[in-house]
């Protein structure tokens, strides 16, 4: 697992090519990541279902309730399948401009 902070953003890469083990180190950790936006880098996964995409969803849910943005970046994946409660994008810059927009409407009272 490899964190990089940037500002108010913290973007966590799976460098073992395990979601399973990867998800519950992300979620174990969650309390140093708690107070940041997040994006889970997933890219490296080549075959992923959506059913593990959205295994992503309670935590999701628990980060959105705090007021910050979570997103996840997956460049494989049928977009189509995953539930519209989880942001799915495909590339990092992406993350980061969903991100920008979610505080800026959580700024205008959104």
């Amino acid at each position: 697992m490899k964190v990089d902070v940037k500002g108010n953003t913290t973007s966590i890469k799976d460098t073992q090519g395990d979601l399973v083990s990867f998800l519950m180190k992300v979620t174990h950790e969650y309390k140093s990541f708690e107070k940041s936006n997040i994006i889970i880098d997933i890219s490296a996964h080549k075959s992923l279902s959506a059913k593990e995409i959205n295994s992503f969803m309670a935590l999701s849910k628990i980060h959105k309730k705090n007021k910050k943005s979570f997103v996840i970046a997956t460049s494989e994946l049928d977009f189509n399948a995953i539930s519209d409660k989880l942001a799915v994008v495909r590339s990092l810059q992406e993350a980061h401009d969903i991100i920008k927009m979610e505080e800026i409407e959580r700024d205008l009272g959104f």
